[in-house]
């Protein structure tokens, strides 16, 4: 398996995670494009190697841009990996991002991917493989523009189904499961370190993928 590159990406800090929580959408978006969009770019490079190699296909990294935004500033901001170059909403995906209270880690299938139903129908045909693959820490949530979300071994059986059912039948639906890891906490400040996890995380996650290409 590909190892993550050594790269001159130093993690993430303090400050960081404060530029999410500037006022005002010129103010947000002034520190987002100049202290956090040139580290998450730096994240997307260094992965796009990892993540050809774990899915087969040619990868590319998109940097979210919020470009339709006109009033309100974004509460976060990631980056992401699909198989096309124009974009990755529309594939099944994985994203880094950060609220300004933690970093994320996940697989996202969101309400603009044709595959979701049959995803969901996949996914419930193998709910006991779900169960048992997803670490019990790992988040899932059914809205991406919400900074919280269920935890895996919290979950009984019949929710994470309905998880399921609801993304199969609801136009708006979308989930993402992955890892949250709290601002302070000693690994985003390792730019090898951090890198390192969200590979493990992605191979953790990699099934989730591969049903949602099924």
């Amino acid at each position: 398996m590909t190892n993550v590159a050594t790269t001159g990406f130093v993690g993430f800090t303090d400050s960081d995670f404060d530029a999410m929580s500037v006022p005002g959408l010129e103010g947000r978006m002034e520190a987002i494009i100049s202290q956090v969009r040139p580290k998450l770019r730096a994240v997307g490079d260094a992965l796009v190697p990892v993540l050809s190699a774990l899915t087969g296909e040619e990868t590319f990294a998109h940097v979210a841009r919020h470009a339709r935004r006109s009033v309100n500033p974004p509460d976060d901001t990631w980056v992401a990996w699909s198989p096309s170059a124009r974009g990755y909403k529309a594939f099944p995906h994985f994203q880094i991002g950060l609220w300004s209270t933690h970093l994320f880690i996940q697989f996202a299938i969101i309400y603009e991917c044709p595959n979701k139903a049959a995803f969901a129908e996949h996914a419930l045909r193998e709910l006991a493989s779900v169960r048992q693959s997803i670490p019990a820490a790992y988040v899932w949530s059914k809205d991406h523009m919400v900074p919280t979300g269920s935890v895996h071994a919290d979950l009984q059986d019949e929710e994470l189904a309905q998880l399921f059912q609801r993304l199969g039948s609801v136009k708006a639906a979308e989930l993402t499961c992955g890892i949250h890891i709290r601002r302070g906490d000693p690994i985003l400040g390792s730019g090898d370190a951090l890198l390192s996890k969200a590979k493990s995380v992605f191979e953790t996650l990699l099934p989730l993928y591969r049903m949602a290409q099924a």
